[in-house]
């Protein structure tokens, strides 16, 4: 019950001020959950939940004494100073003072949809911007300034939403921290009613329906610092995406189309991208691009591979090349951007027949000097690839010590957790996604998967014992339909691992098993050309793989010259054609094949084993949506009256049965009501004879004043029989449903 100082539950009264205070902790509670799930991804969060409890204890402390004015100086130090601090840790180094128009444009593609998770600093970031979003609501609203309070929340909420970053759930629930702040600070100063409150539940669920259907984010854009990763959404229904976030997902369908056709000098696995941040389930790209420049070289022995790729999906948004790309040639450098990890993307999506040319350098995969490579890593590889989420398990860590305890190097390391996951899990692509770690439920929990689950487990696995790692997507060669020619479908698409070592930069490792795939892989483009299923074959594909003649092997030397090209980069040439070639061809898992623009995967779950619709039940915020949106229809139909309006709609016309008395006399309130709405209301001391006999110029007959009588005999008479209660009841339903062409009712 509302009181005019608080809501009474029994004998304790909880005041409206309290009720704002908790309003504004829930909603400082919903941007912080997002910071917080930032920290523990980055291993700050000890340091993020010290900082959060000093504004509080600050603001809290501060608010009997500053003004207010004073409070927003403070509030802006906090920000300005943990901005700069971002700032100057970001590698390469930004001087804040001077390169305001780059930070300017930096925090415009944050506004415009950049995930915060993309910066690479992402963890000192959140423990810049979180004492001042604590501070300033929390001290205005301990000032019973609720506006502002919820002003400077609300500010802080609709930024994360801004960047996409805030789900679903979590903008409700700031929303309604927000509407609570206001609702409560009004009902301090003015008191509280039942129609106040009515209004206030309609506006939350207006403010509900505007986040679940209202778009305001129309995507990033490039940006010196905090770019995005310039290219579009992927086209052909979502094919070829290279999004700057992959989500692990459960089941997927392999597509048998042609995507691409390779014309190169050795075969390869073709990279799109690589991604450095796990979040525990899902990876992101971070460091965005920049104009595509030429690249160095790869340190340490490389061969060289150059490749031309053809387009023959609709449009692709993706550049697949060898590890190391290193020059683009031709019309399409100037329409390339390059990623912060190396990878290359269009500027604009390719369309069907495009061509580019790519030459790249593939490290040698030279075991005796990987073994001898050491541990001296650049500390930025070091930073960037050797992090783990803090939700990664303690027994993870210990289940990769125990793989990699007879290792004595970070090869050897390498080599025993990739031929473990080979060994211990069987794979397959009708897997249902688990909770929690994705790495640690598919090590501990999982008995198969595909190459997405086994490439994050060994980068994971890695990474916990302090080997430099990252995931990697792209296509393996595909089928050789001549000795230079390579038609790569959407069912080569596939998920790697790159292992970094010193002086010879990024090894692929693939610790995905195959031969159980390579029948499957055949099967299914022979049942698409059965099916007769356009784009499947690209020249030469249908006759069958190519394979060479065989040639009397010898033993080469290879060795390594440098020159210097008139632009002044270094090429590393071998004196033969050797160094790493695949070491088996996997077939892929659809990793860059998919049917959805936003995902990087293609995601189909498998219908039930019935055949019939999976139904699946509401997830916790649909329920909260759903409930909300019908307790402010039914709110807002009260207050218009238009619950009143029904019901007495429906009273007027259905009438149950009860004692003959009682029976006639609410035939005659219905019949009265519908006298008052079709011609005019009883006035005050008019009988009911008098009232239906005023009416008799209007066309109202003799069944009313027949009710009229009944009514009279059973007010004041008692003495109506079952018959004649039927009898008013059919008369009054005559006349009211007659009104609407109805029939008679009995």
């Amino acid at each position: 019950m509302s009181t005019a100082r608080g809501f009474q539950f029994g004998r304790v009264t909880i005041p409206y001020r309290g009720l704002a205070m908790v309003s504004t902790a829930v909603l400082i509670g919903s941007y912080l959950s997002i910071l917080y799930d930032i920290a523990n991804i980055a291993g700050d969060k000890g340091d993020l939940l010290l900082l959060v409890a000093g504004a509080f204890v600050g603001a809290t402390l501060l608010a009997r004494k500053l003004p207010v004015w004073v409070a927003f100086a403070v509030g802006a130090v906090l920000f300005v100073g943990g901005m700069f601090a971002y700032y100057a840790t970001i590698p390469g180094g930004v001087n804040v003072f001077s390169q305001t128009g780059q930070i300017a444009a930096d925090n415009i593609a944050l506004l415009t949809g950049l995930s915060i998770l993309e910066m690479r600093k992402v963890g000192t970031w959140a423990l810049g911007v979180a004492p001042a979003t604590v501070f300033v609501p929390w001290y205005l609203v301990c000032r019973r300034r609720y506006m502002l309070a919820a002003a400077s929340g609300g500010a802080a909420l609709g930024f994360f939403v801004l960047t996409g970053d805030a789900g679903s759930f979590v903008t409700l629930a700031g929303m309604l921290g927000a509407l609570g702040i206001i609702a409560f600070g009004t009902m301090v100063r003015y008191g509280a009613t039942v129609g106040q409150i009515d209004v206030l539940v309609v506006a939350l669920v207006a403010m509900v329906l505007l986040s679940a259907t209202a778009s305001v984010v129309p995507g990033g854009r490039a940006s010196p610092i905090l770019s995005n990763s310039g290219g579009g959404s992927g086209g052909n229904g979502g094919l070829i995406s290279n999004n700057p976030r992959l989500s692990v997902q459960g089941s997927i369908e392999l597509s048998p189309k042609v995507q691409y056709t390779v014309t190169a000098s050795h075969e390869g696995y073709w990279k799109v991208a690589s991604y450095d941040r796990y979040t525990g389930n899902d990876w992101i790209r971070t460091g965005g691009s920049r104009a595509y420049e030429q690249q160095s070289s790869p340190p340490g022995d490389s061969y060289e591979i150059r490749q031309t790729f053809t387009v023959k999906a609709t449009r692709a948004d993706a550049m697949p090349a060898a590890w190391k790309p290193i020059r683009v040639l031709g019309n399409q450098r100037s329409d390339t951007r390059i990623s912060s990890a190396g990878s290359l993307s269009p500027k604009r999506p390719l369309t069907k027949n495009q061509s580019y040319s790519v030459v790249s350098r593939v490290p040698t995969k030279n075991p005796s000097e990987l073994r001898t490579a050491g541990t001296d890593y650049p500390s930025d590889v070091r930073q960037r690839y050797t992090h783990v989420p803090g939700s990664t398990s303690q027994r993870l860590k210990e289940r990769a010590g125990e793989i990699t305890a007879d290792a004595k190097t970070p090869y050897d390391e390498a080599v025993a957790i990739e031929q473990w996951l080979e060994t211990n899990k069987e794979y397959s692509l009708d897997v249902d996604r688990p909770d929690g770690n994705i790495a640690d439920s598919f090590v501990f929990e999982m008995n198969e998967g595909y190459c997405v689950y086994y490439a994050t487990s060994m980068v994971v696995m890695l990474r916990t014992q302090g080997i430099p790692a990252r995931f990697v997507t792209g296509y393996t060669p595909g089928q050789r339909t001549d000795e230079d020619t390579w038609v790569v479908r959407g069912l080569d698409s596939h998920a790697w691992v790159e292992v970094y070592f010193p002086d010879t930069g990024w090894v692929r490792f693939d610790p995905t098993p195959t031969d159980e795939r390579v029948d499957a892989e055949q099967s299914i483009v022979e049942n698409a050309r059965e099916n007769e299923k356009p784009g499947i074959d690209a020249s030469g594909s249908e006759n069958g793989t190519w394979t060479p003649e065989p040639t009397t092997t010898t033993t080469t030397t290879t060795t390594t010259t440098t020159t210097t090209t008139g632009d002044g980069t270094n090429n590393t040439s071998n004196g033969s054609t050797g160094g790493e070639l695949p070491d088996r061809q996997r077939p892929g898992d659809g990793i860059v094949g998919t049917n959805s623009p936003a995902r990087t995967t293609t995601t189909t779950t498998n219908a039930t084993a019935g055949g019939g619709i999976p139904i699946e039940l509401p997830s916790t915020s649909q329920v909260l949506y759903g409930g909300l949106l019908v307790l402010g229809l039914l709110l807002t139909a009260r207050r218009t009256g238009l619950v009143n309006r029904a019901y007495r709609t429906m009273w007027m016309r259905w009438q149950p049965r009860d004692e003959p008395d009682a029976d006639v006399e609410r035939a005659f309130d219905r019949l009265e009501y519908y006298l008052s709405r079709k011609h005019r209301e009883r006035r005050p001391g008019e009988t009911p004879r008098e009232y239906i006999a005023s009416l008799s110029h209007v066309g109202v007959d003799e069944r009313a004043e027949r009710v009229g009588s009944l009514y009279e005999k059973a007010r004041y008479a008692g003495e109506v029989t079952r018959d004649n209660a039927d009898e008013a009841v059919s008369l009054v339903n005559d006349i009211v449903r007659g009104s609407d062409g109805g029939g008679t009712s009995g």
